[in-house]
């Protein structure tokens, strides 16, 4: 592909931020927390603080004798400093692999298993409340971020350790492994090299370079663990721009950060937006200097991209919403504007040219049209090259050089992909469930989330959850599901009550099998507003 003919040297995660620090050394790296390995920096630190701080700690794990080649599993409470912590093992030549804060126990042990040889490096809190001890039995050592534990050795104490120079690796050899959602069961781990996230890195860094100026700040609100981190972050410090990282999105505590260090450019998860959607009548107007807002993890409601670009007072303000997945990075993508707003969700973009490819097979002969839709099959650069420990899962989603995403959907005649539901979620009769939750979105602006989920009869049950808690007014939700497909009477939940992967993702199997294990009449066919669904959690 086009990257490929370019001569691509990959991505080096362990210098990003000495060759940061060499072109911008007091450029600005603005925290909503502290770094658990570092609380002394505070929460405004400059890039050459934060060079210094992944060459201090890659000698701390040189000390521990961690050595190119290692697997690395990183398992600790959210922090910023998980990023940073897989800077600092790429620096030595090792492999970060990254495990969600949010995994629990048995998860996490379970993909330990897979990793060969791993090294675990985490903290007391989880050592001490969330890991089962057969973590110790399965790592080669464990190694604490912070905090005390014995049989784990702390990395506190290897503090004044030599320095030890940066050792270069291969493109093509294996710079980072996440693992992927988890919404359809145990996650598994994908295998990136530096190629492949080099290949994810240039075209977003070259939209950025283009049309936003370096001295605009760029806020990130992502999973510390996700690949979307590590070409973001890169993007940021490489070019000047101010970074700040959320890790919470609370909408006070973001309004009043972005008052202090108004960003130009946002990239966070859909659902981050949705909870933003209050920020746009805040008497700060933390928004308003945004020029770009950015979201690739998941779909996201057009009553969201208005809010957004309502929010900002920049005159050509553009929602991004752009489509991949974990193991291919982004595919395609398109923008919204306000004359040109977000209408109809379902529509996710072209590909880029020369870069990535898409195409949709049939899945019965027939040609792919909007009532019949099929799988969609990518083509990129960024794909990772496997999945550690299940390599076979790997191969069987690739046919001939194409990827399939898991997805299904159509392409229109003007080459505009529409993504339509996921395999795995599709509701016989039903038509597009994301479709469903877009209207429902637009029409009943009390709505913070909806999840249609197939009933244990296979009818379409919308489990809701609403801004502040407040009961849906049955007349209101009659009139929204006018024209829909037959709904069940809907399930009113907490947000929090929802399973969520690392990106905010709901996990609609999980979900679906904790409601239908249920007695049948607490999911649906109860009151509407009434407290008696809280029990189905």
């Amino acid at each position: 592909m086009f990257l490929q003919r370019l001569g691509n040297r990959g991505i080096r995660l362990g210098t990003v931020f000495d060759r940061a620090a060499a072109r911008h050394p007091v450029g600005l790296v603005v925290l909503d927390h502290r770094l658990d390995i570092a609380p002394e920096l505070g929460t405004r630190m400059t890039l050459t603080q934060l060079a210094a701080l992944v060459d201090d700690f890659a000698s701390r794990l040189w000390a521990a004798q961690v050595r190119p080649g290692d697997h690395v599993v990183v398992h600790k409470s959210d922090n910023f400093d998980i990023s940073l912590l897989a800077c600092v093992i790429a620096r030595i030549g090792a492999i970060p692999v990254l495990l969600s804060t949010k995994l629990d126990g048995t998860t996490v042990a379970a993909l330990l298993r897979r990793v060969p040889s791993p090294v675990l490096l985490t903290d007391q809190d989880k050592l001490d409340h969330h890991l089962p001890a057969e973590v110790f039995e399965t790592a080669t050592q464990v190694l604490l971020a912070s905090g005390s534990r014995s049989g784990a050795r702390e990395l506190a104490g290897l503090a004044g350790a030599a320095r030890v120079a940066a050792v270069p690796m291969p493109p093509d050899h294996p710079t980072l492994i996440t693992h992927t959602s988890g919404t359809t069961g145990i996650p598994k781990l994908a295998v990136h090299t530096g190629f492949t996230f080099q290949a994810r890195y240039r075209p977003q860094a070259t939209i950025v370079a283009a049309g936003v100026r370096s001295d605009e700040a760029i806020a990130v609100h992502v999973s510390f663990v996700h690949s979307r981190m590590f070409t973001a972050m890169p993007i940021a410090v490489l070019q000047g721009h101010p970074l700040i990282v959320l890790r919470d999105d609370d909408p006070e505590t973001v309004a009043e950060i972005f008052s202090q260090v108004p960003p130009g450019v946002i990239e966070a998860h859909p659902n981050t937006f949705l909870r933003w959607e209050i920020l746009e009548d805040h008497p700060s107007r933390p928004l308003a200097n945004v020029k770009y807002f950015s979201s690739t993890f998941d779909a996201i409601h057009p009553r969201t991209v208005h809010r957004m670009l309502a929010a900002s007072r920049r005159r050509n303000a553009l929602f991004a919403q752009a489509y991949g997945q974990s193991e291919v990075g982004p595919i395609a993508a398109r923008t919204y504007g306000r004359r040109r707003g977000m209408t109809e969700g379902r529509c996710v973009g072209r590909p880029f040219p020369g870069m990535t490819s898409v195409r949709v097979v049939s899945r019965d002969g027939k040609p792919v049209t909007e009532r019949s839709p099929g799988y969609i099959e990518v083509r990129s650069d960024g794909r990772i090259v496997t999945y550690l420990g299940e390599r076979q899962r790997w191969e069987k989603q690739v046919n001939d050089g194409w990827w399939r995403m898991g997805d299904l959907g159509y392409r229109t005649r003007w080459g505009c992909l529409h993504l339509l539901d996921r395999e795995v979620d599709e509701i016989p009769g039903v038509g597009s469930t994301l479709r469903i939750e877009d209207t429902l979105f637009s029409r009943l602006h009390e709505l913070v989330e909806v999840i249609i989920i197939p009933g244990g009869d296979g009818t379409p049950v919308p489990v809701v959850c609403t801004r502040d808690d407040k009961p849906l007014e049955p007349q209101s939700w009659r009139a929204a599901t006018e024209g829909l497909p037959p709904l069940a009477e809907p399930v009113r939940l907490r947000l929090d009550e929802l399973p969520q992967t690392a990106t905010t993702k709901i996990r609609r199997l999980e979900l679906a099998r904790t409601l239908n294990a249920r007695d049948p009449r607490d999911v649906s066919g109860g009151d509407t507003g009434g407290e008696a669904n809280r029990e189905l959690t």
